[in-house]
């Protein structure tokens, strides 16, 4: 298991595009856990619905947390997203 603590800086937050893109690319990793931990909720980080329900704003801190094949590759893609502002 590894994990990493972020920052939410796109300045929108966790909207449609940037939960979207979130999903699909922890959803590449097909044997590995993914979830996020922010504002008291432990979110599924392939779960769309469960991204966008977490009401994730600018600012807010998201400890993304990775467990299985490929943990390490995995927990450093989605955190390279939430560092580029999913390209915001």
């Amino acid at each position: 298991m590894v994990s990493k603590t972020v920052e939410v800086i796109n300045a929108q937050g966790m909207h449609m595009r940037p939960a979207g893109i979130l999903a699909k690319a922890a959803a590449a990793y097909k044997e590995c856990n993914i979830t996020m931990n922010v504002n008291d909720k432990k979110v599924n980080a392939k779960a769309l619905m469960q991204i966008m329900s977490a009401c994730i704003k600018c600012g807010n801190t998201v400890e993304i947390v990775c467990e299985g094949t490929d943990e390490q590759a995995a927990l450093d893609e989605i955190a390279g997203l939430f560092e580029s502002g999913f390209g915001e």
